[in-house]
């Protein structure tokens, strides 16, 4: 297996969550990433879950990087994968970027 960063193993995860931007204003539904399965965005922009081992396990995490709490993950217009951190959600808890914006 090519190695990958949790990093990228979070952006592709996030890619199941935005179905569209709908979802979070119909309130949010939490991932369901399992430790045993890696997710990979690869350089053509598709996606894909893979097994994974334990056995390399310490080469994964070589170069690694925990993703902050409170990073967004979206899909531009351009189809372009992108992280934000800070604030995406309102006062009362509405989502900052809806379609009412």
């Amino acid at each position: 297996m090519t190695a990958f960063s949790i990093k990228t193993f979070a952006i592709v995860a996030a890619l199941g969550a935005f179905a569209g931007p709908a979802l979070a204003q119909t309130g949010a539904t939490p991932w369901e990433l399992k430790p045993d399965i890696g997710y990979a965005y690869d350089k053509d922009g598709k996606t894909y879950s893979y097994k994974m081992g334990t056995s390399n396990a310490g080469e994964l995490l070589k170069g690694a990087k925990k993703v902050p709490k409170g990073t967004l993950f979206f899909i531009g217009h351009n189809g372009q994968l992108y992280m934000r951190t800070g604030p995406y959600l309102e006062g009362d808890g509405k989502f900052k970027f809806g379609p009412d914006q």
